[in-house]
């Protein structure tokens, strides 16, 4: 419920910003964990411009919640890094499951936020890359 949310916001943004929907590819995977790999074979396919990684982590009581969270934030990092094409990171890191309802509803949703944010670095690469051909 909460990360179809996030998808929907997302595509929403992508599309009221000119992406036409046969270029948007919805790949999931089991959980937010698997997002790092899930996100490197896509960025292994030259027809991928960048992903948008969503997902949501909702504390425990156990440590896992921090193992989860750190293994996400950096794999994400090192995959930005590595082959130089932007995976937007909209993973919600919450205390409880109303923190994260709130945010993927009214008042903004982290899914469409990180669309916007991928388009924002595809723009930034494509006024570097025009810089760099003159």
């Amino acid at each position: 419920m909460i990360t179809e949310a996030m998808l929907n916001g997302a595509i929403q943004a992508l599309t009221a910003n000119g992406v036409a929907n046969a270029d948007i590819r919805v790949v999931r995977c089991p959980g937010s964990y698997e997002i790092p790999l899930t996100a490197q074979w896509l960025l292994e396919d030259d027809t991928i411009d960048g992903v948008i990684a969503l997902g949501v982590v909702i504390r425990g009581g156990t440590p896992h919640f921090e193992y989860v969270c750190d293994a996400v934030n950096k794999g994400i990092l090192e995959l930005n890094l590595r082959y130089s094409k932007p995976v937007a990171f909209g993973v919600l890191t919450t205390d409880n499951v109303q923190q994260a309802l709130d945010r993927t509803g009214d008042k903004g949703n982290k899914g469409g936020e990180a669309a916007l944010a991928l388009l924002e670095m595809l723009n930034i690469k494509a006024k570097i890359n025009k810089k760099e051909s003159k």
